[in-house]
């Protein structure tokens, strides 16, 4: 009986010395297989960004510099209040009805906008002893003048297609001198990311930040070029309606009698 009672025991034993000893050892294949944890996420500023970019960020940085001073001009400038008051085109008007030529020019030289300058130097060609007051040469010197204005306006206009035209322009460069810095290091067998890393984000802030640029400039280049057209268009329109009252081709008082005439009549209709 002592026998199978020792052969138990040493038996039993052995068991729990194999149940000990395989926790621990699946604990250790698993701490030997397990992915190591990724490094943290190192987070730049914007400053980290653009010294990242390399050197054809600075070009960048200045066309978005300029972008925004010719913005802010352009918004200053290119404006119906600026470019033709409501009072001042009221007031030359009833100049214009009074055919007080003299009066409306001393206004539009106190202040001077593209309408101002545009009716003045339509002003200049009055001669009242001619026929329809030389509205020939009035309308010819106004067509002259508006024409000046709206081109030296376009030129600033202008400048933001430049810019919006450039900047992506400098993105792409920054890319393929990225890129070539990538390659670089692949020829020199250097494979790994961290040595591909350097090339492959130059590329990428570059191109960004020329988009970046890019894209603004285009749409206020567009905004104001239409803005512009559209605002020449009334001065014209209203500069030519007022050298028609002044000449006496067009006479409001007729028109208005006219009018008032005929709206009884569709009245008693």
């Amino acid at each position: 009986m002592r026998t199978p009672t020792l052969r138990s025991f040493t038996l039993i034993v052995s068991i729990i010395l194999l149940a000990a000893a395989f926790p621990a050892s699946a604990q250790e294949n698993a701490a030997e297989g397990a992915t190591p944890a990724p490094p943290p996420v190192v987070e730049k500023s914007l400053l980290d960004l653009f010294n990242a970019g390399g050197a054809l960020m600075w070009p960048i940085l200045l066309c978005s510099i300029g972008t925004i001073a010719v913005g802010v001009y352009c918004f200053l400038q290119i404006s119906p209040k600026k470019m033709m008051p409501p009072a001042q085109v009221a007031a030359v008007s009833q100049y214009m009805q009074r055919h007080d030529a003299n009066s409306a020019y001393q206004l539009t030289q106190s202040s001077p906008n593209v309408f101002a300058n545009t009716m003045s130097s339509a002003l200049l060609k009055v001669n009242f002893e001619r026929e329809l007051a030389n509205k020939v040469s009035m309308e010819q010197a106004a067509g002259e003048t508006l024409v000046q204005e709206e081109t030296r306006l376009m030129i600033w206009v202008n400048y933001l297609n430049i810019f919006a035209t450039i900047a992506p322009m400098l993105g792409l460069l920054g890319t393929v001198t990225g890129m070539i810095q990538s390659f670089d290091q692949l020829a020199a067998g250097r494979s790994e990311p961290q040595d591909l890393a350097g090339g492959i984000g130059e590329a990428m802030l570059t191109t960004a930040g020329g988009l970046i640029v890019g894209i603004p400039a285009m749409f206020l280049y567009f905004y104001f070029r239409n803005l512009l057209q559209v605002v020449i268009g009334n001065i014209q329109k209203s500069v030519t309606f007022m050298i028609d009252v002044l000449s006496g081709e067009l006479k409001l008082d007729s028109a208005a009698h006219a009018y008032e005439q005929a709206e009884p009549e569709q009245t008693a209709e």
